[in-house]
């Protein structure tokens, strides 16, 4: 029932959307789509410098005892190895659900709880047939234990139901948003949740049409500006959540835009332009909230075997900036004219001369070139031109001297990539989960990995299936690059408590840690000030005692190292 009913309310929002809500904001105004409205740059030259060579990314060189490899072209899946699945250098540490969507994100809140949040729709209403489960909203799981995902919540506004590409989270602010959307785009509805106060169970902030359309998006860094991008429109809606109660469009832009990714300082935006390019956007009058703000294109660049650009990372190596850019599909799947065997895959681009970006080097498959795609034509995953070989998300651990990317490549399943050269990535893991034949694959049994992936502690990555759901894995640790997992800092610093003493008055006190509602032993807990300095662990109760005898009257700071931990301090007679 429920299902007939979010399916209802979908096909009515084109009808009622800017008639109810768009009253009093003219850039909400749906209405006023094509009629010249919205900021229109003048458009960059696209540039197409010299590629570097497009030979396969060298695959893993062997495989740790009880992996299950690829029979022959490396990223090749034949219809034999679908029921069983394949992987190489990487294991399953945990699984949940029974259907995945576009994006997984990981998140520690200021109380130390770890979640995981995945949308889990491929195509709306698809999810809600599938005869091996059904699914439906953005599923939020406490990941206390990797191994035992536990799903808390399920978010059901309409934006996350069928939220498509668009599931998007700033960790800097805790807010998880979404536009609602579909391949040819839906209505711009948008949904934003606060996460920050216990992630396990999201608190919705704002609902409503705050964009023009809906498919993909983008977050600044600082949290503050959330970007609604269309695709199949020249329509992107920059979004102020400075209040994220109170939500407002303050720049309509009429440019086409895939996914999107902001630089740090949100002065830029790379976009990957469907139309087989990437555009650099000066968005620097957005973040600065200009009046009545304009963007300036900066520069534009495609490449040999560019078919439909996904997304694009900025990142720096050394100080260095480029971007990670990554394509889907064939050049086919929206060309009639264009070639099927020229298949979607990665790539890093050096930016340093903004105006002049440069292809430095390629991550592909050998299944990704021509030849070796063509031979596989009968494979399931290549009878799908929306579908395929070709990838589709990645994602890196840290935008700082990344050096590993992991990527979904569809039919190919979960690859991991090793970055430490930048001009001569190589593939160290692959998983391709046992699948099977439903709803979500259109019956071929192919795997339908589309989700961007996210990293985590102990070389663990997590993504999705579309067929079957979450997934936690492993690298083993015998290919993990040296220095790969990055020191991030910690977003839930222990706070301090603090007390007063006298001169040479004795006082006992005892403090008690916990973290996540747990008590916390074998930490250090430090007493200092006031000529004092101790320092001492829990016990298994997660209690320490002091007996402070000051040599001066004034403050003294109780603190414990870690992130996350709460102290609680009382005084004893």
């Amino acid at each position: 029932m429920r299902a007939f009913t979010v399916l209802g309310g979908l096909l009515l929002l084109a009808v009622v959307t800017s008639v109810a809500f768009a009253q009093g904001n003219p850039l909400n105004d749906l209405f006023a789509i094509g009629q010249g409205s919205g900021d229109s740059p003048t458009a960059a030259t696209i540039q197409k410098p010299p590629d570097p060579s497009y030979a396969p990314t060298p695959p893993p060189s062997s495989c740790v005892p009880g992996s299950r490899p690829e029979p022959g072209v490396d990223g090749r899946v034949p219809a034999d190895s679908i029921g069983k699945g394949l992987n190489c250098n990487i294991g399953l540490v945990g699984h949940q659900g029974t259907e995945g969507g576009f994006k997984t994100f990981r998140y520690v809140d200021p109380a130390g709880h770890v979640c995981a949040f995945y949308d889990t729709t491929l195509l709306f209403p698809t999810n809600f047939a599938n005869p091996g489960g059904g699914s439906h909203g953005i599923a939020v799981l406490d990941m206390t234990d990797p191994a035992h995902p536990k799903q808390t919540a399920t978010l059901d506004t309409v934006a996350m139901e069928s939220p498509h590409e668009s599931l998007n989270l700033n960790e800097r602010r805790g807010l998880l948003a979404a536009v609602n959307g579909n391949p040819a785009t839906y209505p711009g509805f948008v949904s934003i949740y606060d996460v920050s106060q216990d992630c396990r169970h999201p608190v919705l902030d704002a609902d409503g049409p705050y964009a023009r359309f809906g498919h993909e998006s983008g977050f600044s860094s600082d949290g503050k500006t959330f970007y609604a991008t269309s695709t199949a429109l020249q329509a992107i809606t920059a979004i102020d959540v400075t209040d994220p109660k109170d939500p407002h469009a303050i720049w309509q832009g009429n440019v086409y835009s895939h996914g999107m990714s902001l630089s740090d300082d949100g002065n830029r935006a790379y976009i990957a332009d469907p139309k087989g390019n990437m555009l650099i956007l000066d968005t620097s009058q957005i973040q600065a909230r200009k009046p009545h703000p304009t963007v300036r294109e900066v520069s534009r660049i495609t490449w040999d075997k560019a078919s439909i650009p996904q997304n694009a990372i900025p990142f720096t190596e050394n100080g260095h900036p480029y971007v990670l850019e990554f394509d889907e599909y064939t050049q086919q799947t929206l060309n009639p004219s264009g070639d099927p065997d020229q298949v979607g895959a990665a790539r890093i681009i050096d930016i340093a001369d903004e105006t002049h970006p440069v292809v430095i080097s390629n991550i592909r498959l050998a299944i990704d070139n021509p030849a070796e795609h063509k031979a596989a034509k009968g494979d399931p995953g290549t009878t799908d031109p929306a579908q395929g070989y070709a990838a589709h998300y990645c994602n890196i651990p840290t935008r700082v001297n990344p050096k590993v990317v992991a990527c979904s490549f569809i039919a190919s399943g979960l690859r991991v990539f090793d970055i430490s050269d930048l001009l001569h990535p190589k593939e160290i893991a692959y998983y391709v989960a046992a699948s099977k034949k439903d709803t979500q694959n259109g019956y071929d049994g192919s795997n339908f990995a589309m989700s961007m992936p996210a990293f985590a502690p102990g070389r663990q990555i997590w993504y999705t299936d579309g067929p079957s759901g979450f997934y936690v894995l492993q690298v083993d640790k015998s290919v993990w690059p040296t220095g790969a997992t990055p020191k991030k800092a910690c977003t839930a610093k222990s706070r301090a408590r603090h007390l007063r003493v006298r001169k040479h008055k004795v006082k006992r006190v005892r403090v008690t840690l916990t973290k996540s509602g747990r008590r916390v032993r074998g930490a250090v807990v430090r007493v200092r000030g006031a000529g004092l300095k101790r320092k001492a662990k829990t016990n298994r109760r997660g209690q320490v005692v002091f007996r402070l005898k000051a040599r001066r009257s004034g403050r003294v700071t109780v603190s414990s190292p870690g992130c996350g931990r709460k102290l609680r301090v009382r005084t004893l007679h």
